[in-house]
């Protein structure tokens, strides 16, 4: 790797003392005592040019640390996302990062992001309260589970395309909850299901 900047050595440190409660722009310059929050901005480029951080392919203000002491990786959580009929939709803000085993995330950690189960329409897979591992892909197998969004509510199904209509099924794997339609206009999926962290039993 590239050799850093002494502001850079600083600024690095600072990441790695944080990974689990990331510091904003303003704190890392007042740390830094720094002035000017694009002279941060301008260092963390730096920093990942010369590979000691990547960035989150789920939200671009969220960075990884390659090369960290412990065998730790650490994925954004991103609120509720509802088993069920309502739910909320993923604002680009995750509420806290995270710390996760490796052998769990089995795809560019850039690409992982987190969010909590909230329902019934996903069990016996996915209970309430379950921490969900998310990797960032809008292409699916067919019965793949996703994170999607669907007329503005966020939501866990499964993926099923239907040949004869055409349609997108979102399908539960609670049989008390009847397939939604997925809308042409409004759907959007967020990521495939990659792993689940049980914690609602």
């Amino acid at each position: 790797m590239r050799k850093l900047h002494p502001n850079q050595e600083k600024l690095l440190k600072l990441l790695k003392e944080h990974q689990d409660n990331p510091l904003t722009m303003e704190e890392l310059a007042l740390q830094m005592d720094i002035s000017s929050k694009s002279v941060v901005h301008y260092h963390i480029t730096q920093l990942e040019k010369k590979g000691y951080i990547t960035r989150s392919a789920a939200n671009a203000q969220q960075y990884y640390i390659k090369n960290t002491e412990d065998n730790v990786l650490y994925l954004p959580l991103y609120g509720m996302a509802k088993c069920g009929p309502a739910g909320t939709i993923l604002d680009g803000t995750p509420s806290r990062v995270v710390p996760v085993d490796p052998s769990m995330v089995n795809f560019p950690v850039s690409k992982g992001f987190m969010v909590e189960a909230k329902g019934d329409s996903m069990t016996e897979l996915i209970h309430p309260k379950d921490w969900i591992i998310v990797e960032k892909n809008d292409a699916p197998r067919e019965r793949d589970v996703i994170v999607c969004s669907n007329n503005g509510e966020t939501m866990i199904k499964r993926f099923v395309p239907d040949k004869r209509s055409g349609n997108i099924l979102l399908v539960s794997d609670n049989k008390h909850y009847a397939p939604i339609i997925a809308d042409k206009e409004s759907f959007k999926i967020a990521g495939i299901v990659r792993s689940i962290l049980k914690r609602g039993l």
